[in-house]
């Protein structure tokens, strides 16, 4: 019903030429957009009683300062349906929001018998008062971000009950009551500290979706099993040590959300249940030891921040952490070294060279590596990577790769992953050696220990797929993974051009143990989309073996016995590798399965390039899949002008690639990620592949326009790259991808005569600071806009803007959040372009909005300009005491 009290009513609210007083609308009086709201609801109390009889829908302010008297007048709106009392209306001098100044309500509100709608959110409350629960037809109650400690018992007289939203509360127990809201359909506890769950909360068979996470608890009751309606369980971020396994027989369960929680086993039901998520558990790890890990997050250790210039640092017994560029940092717990121990590091950008990916992996940040190789410490280091935030994808998880030097090769490592960000995460391990340290999306992998007793393997992306381990197949436990790719059958046909084909997940197993299995070992895999026992042309199904090496696919059908039920194909091996079954008319198919898995790993993209229409020499570098071409150039065309697209070029996951500018026109930049004039990219099919610079003419422009182009180059050539790929190298470069035309327009003079003073290098309009202080040029400001992300208020208001000009950019812009960054960080730097220190202040504007990301990469820039600005002076032979303007004029013209 809140959908219903919409802030447009304002406009039917007229006022008169003398009088403030608002006309009731209607039947409904909204008054929570007007400063002064309150005020003028006395006023409407005072003189329109007689109307106040029609009035359904109420909205007042609860930061308004007399609220607590204008509650008092709420009986009188004896028909009221709906009162809204929010707060969160002002906000404070960090841009968060205040809770308003309701901390109870009269007695005489139990009259309002007819309320059906009530929010109290954004409060004071630390009770419930009594008069709600005497609202016996109310269906939604919102107390979400007040102070409430506990919960009546009476709460459950609220019969009609459907929405009870409590989030953000201080609550740590509910009372036996709430089992008494049999109407209840959605309930939100999340943010509390609740210990437990009383038995009752099985008695809610209507909820469809309850929100527990962000609580402590550490066990839930058997009897959450019988609420047969439950559609969403949210219980990630608890303390979950144990989990009923009936939750997964739930009829219409579609998702239970069991991350970062503590559980060690989870029943096999719940794991093979395919809504299921339990990413950041230690499944499977020992029990810790009694006082490891409580002790060791209570123990105050020292601090230690590494600058960029450092390359090294020191660890002594007593432990630290250690806070390096980029928002990379390490925890040594006391004891992890015996004696004063140096460490060496280096942050290293995404190539292939140092990144070992496997099959349909996705790099998600930039490498750390940490010496000396191999050290061992006496107990684990805490690792904490920063990657950039992608959409949860169900069949994908998120782990730290390391290389270990004992087996000579890359493993992953049990990860938690934590938010840091609206737009980064962390992912966070432990390691008790150092190597190279990297963050990986990979296919979910499902594992398990074999005995000699046998075992059975449920895949959790589909649960249809399963391995049989008989008594007897292994002498000694092994451990046993499993990956499955899920084949759509358009996404199939599209690829060969074949309607009549269809296949089974991808299935790749493999096992600890060098040894084949002593006993055969029976596979389940589902019949291809469409095809069943009953109507299965046996001559048409191919069981293909997969070689992940040599990338081969082999025809086993006639190798093995393949058992036919309704929808399911068991055949049995003693080896693992890739299994793939096939349904198709074709009567070869290995090179059809070569050609199609490479296809799987690869795509289709085209490299766009975007000129600026207000600044021609601002240039937008976009690689963008073929499905996003149109809708991100659609969007881009108010502020953008530039070529069509290139043709298509295949990029693999993860490959890095570079773009540069010739015939006439050359790279301004001072990114830290332009090599020898040319930006270098790593291809990301989930993330924004875009970078904005400035270019320049090295010609005379007075005269005529400069053409040129921008071309986009493969760096070195990845091992194992798909035939596919190298096919695609033309031209005398055989790295060469693509090239897109760029044109300058000649320049001219504010009189519109050419100016014929204008510098070679054309400077952008807009600088700050000087070369001897730290110096930023408009292309770092862009740079750093575009990492900005929904943080812009809070940076706004750390670099001194008010909230009110902030305000002002919000209503201009509406949703444009780029052009809304953009505006705020230009309007703080022309106020502030003069100041000497003012770069500085930006880098603690960033830290302070903990953005040490934005803050690194700044300083970055900073110490990169002022070896540039020393070698020049050194080269022109001016001496320090040259003025700084003289100095930066040294540095272009050099």
């Amino acid at each position: 019903m809140e959908h219903l009290l919409d802030p447009r009513w304002e406009g039917t609210c007229t006022e008169g030429p003398t009088s403030p007083t608002p006309h009731i609308a209607g039947n409904r009086l909204i008054l929570d957009v007007y400063p002064d709201g309150c005020e003028r609801f006395l006023q409407v109390t005072e003189n329109h009683t007689s109307d106040l009889v029609e009035v359904e829908f109420l909205r007042l302010s609860s930061n308004d300062a007399i609220i607590p008297s204008v509650v008092a007048h709420l009986p009188k709106f004896s028909h009221l349906r709906s009162l809204v009392l929010r707060g969160g209306h002002l906000r404070d001098d960090h841009g968060r929001c205040q809770n308003g100044l309701l901390t109870t309500l009269p007695p005489d509100i139990s009259r309002l018998s007819l309320l059906c709608h009530l929010d109290l959110s954004f409060n004071n409350f630390s009770e419930l008062p009594s008069c709600v629960t005497a609202l016996t037809l109310l269906t939604s109650l919102h107390l979400g971000y007040n102070q409430l400690r506990t919960l009546p018992d009476d709460i459950g007289d609220l019969k009609s009950l459907t929405d009870l939203l409590l989030m953000s509360n201080q609550l740590v127990e509910l009372p036996t009551g709430i089992g008494q809201l049999k109407s209840l359909e959605k309930m939100d506890l999340s943010e509390n500290r609740l210990t437990s769950l009383p038995e009752e909360v099985g008695n809610l068979q209507k909820c469809i979706d309850l929100d527990l996470s962000g609580n402590l608890l550490a066990n839930l009751p058997e009897t959450m099993c019988n609420m047969m309606s439950l559609q969403q369980l949210y219980l990630h971020n608890n303390l979950l040590v144990a989990v009923p396994a009936g939750l997964a027989s739930l009829p219409h369960l579609s998702r239970l959300d069991l991350q970062n929680n503590k559980l060690r086993a989870v029943p096999i039901e719940i794991i093979q249940c395919s809504c299921v998520y339990l990413q950041g558990n230690p499944i499977g790890e020992p029990e810790p030891s009694p006082h490891s890990e409580d002790e060791s997050e209570s123990l105050d250790i020292k601090e230690l921040y590494v600058k960029p210039e450092d390359k090294s640092f020191c660890v002594t017994p007593d432990g630290c952490w250690v806070f390096l560029p980029h928002g990379f940092h390490l925890c040594f717990p006391p004891g992890a070294v015996s004696c004063d121990t140096r460490i060496y590091y280096q942050i290293l950008f995404p190539d292939q060279q140092h990144v070992r990916l496997g099959h349909h992996d996705v790099l998600l940040s930039s490498t750390l590596e940490l010496q000396p190789h191999g050290i061992q410490f006496l107990q684990d280091v805490e690792i904490n990577i920063p990657f950039a935030c992608l959409k949860p994808v169900p069949k994908r998880e998120v782990v730290i790769r390391t290389f270990s030097d004992s087996c000579a090769t890359w493993m992953d490592l049990s990860t938690t992953i934590k938010e840091k960000s609206s737009h980064e995460m962390l992912a966070s391990c432990k390691t008790a050696h150092f190597s190279w340290f990297l963050v990986v999306s990979r296919l979910v992998e499902d594992r398990c220990e074999v005995p000699k007793e046998g075992e059975l393997l449920f895949s959790s992306v589909d649960q249809n797929i399963r391995v049989e381990f008989p008594p007897g197949a292994t002498a000694e436990t092994r451990t046993v993974c499993m990956q499955v790719l899920p084949v759509s059958k358009k996404m199939l046909q599209k690829i060969t051009g074949d309607s009549e084909s269809s296949t089974s997940p991808l299935l790749c197993l493999s096992q600890s143990s060098a040894e084949n299995f002593l006993s055969a070992v029976k596979i389940q895999l589902p019949l291809p989309p469409g095809v069943t026992g009953d109507t299965l042309d046996r001559s048409r199904l191919f069981l293909l073996h997969g070689d992940p090496r040599a990338q081969t696919w082999t025809d086993i059908t006639n190798q093995v016995v393949l058992q036919i039920s309704h929808i399911y194909a068991n055949f049995q091996v003693d080896h693992f590798s890739w299994y793939w079954l096939w349904y198709t008319t074709k009567s070869y198919v290995g090179e059809l399965a070569k050609n199609v898995y490479n296809k799987l790993r690869m795509y289709q993209v085209n490299f766009v390039a975007l000129q600026r229409k207000r600044d021609p020499e601002q240039v937008l570098l976009q690689c963008v899949p073929k499905h996003k071409v149109e809708s991100t150039v659609k969007r881009l065309q108010d502020r953008y002008k530039g070529p069509e697209p290139s043709d298509l070029v295949e990029l693999v996951e993860g490959e890095q690639f570079f773009a540069t500018f010739e015939q006439g026109l050359k790279l301004y930049s001072e990114r830290p990620d332009c090599v020898d004039g040319r930006i270098c990219f790593v291809f990301y099919s989930r993330m924004k592949n875009m970078k904005e610079v400035y270019v320049t003419s090295s010609a005379d422009r007075m005269e005529k326009d400069v053409k040129g182009q921008v071309s986009f180059y493969r760096g070195s050539v990845p091992e194992g790259l798909p035939d596919e790929v190298t096919k695609l190298r033309k031209g005398s470069r055989s790295d060469w991808m693509a090239t897109l035309p760029i044109k300058l327009p000649k320049t001219k003079g504010p009189d519109g005569e050419q100016d014929r003073q204008r510098n070679d290098h054309s400077l952008p309009p807009l600088n700050i600071g000087n070369p001897e202080m730290g110096y930023l040029t408009e292309t770092n400001l862009l740079s750093i806009a575009n990492q900005i992300g929904s943080d812009w208020m809070t940076i706004g208001i750390n670099l001194g803007l008010s909230y009110q000009e902030l305000e002002r950019i919000n209503f201009k812009n509406g949703k444009d959040l780029h052009q809304l960054i953009l505006d705020m960080i230009f309007l703080w730097a022309r106020t502030n372009s003069e100041q000497p220190d003012c770069v500085q202040k930006l880098v603690q504007a960033m830290r302070n909005s903990k953005r040490n990301d934005i803050a690194d990469e700044i300083e970055d820039v900073i110490t990169l300009g002022k070896k540039k600005y020393t070698q020049s002076i050194r080269r022109v032979g001016l001496d320090q005491g040259n003025s700084s303007e003289d100095s930066a004029i040294a540095m272009s013209q050099s």
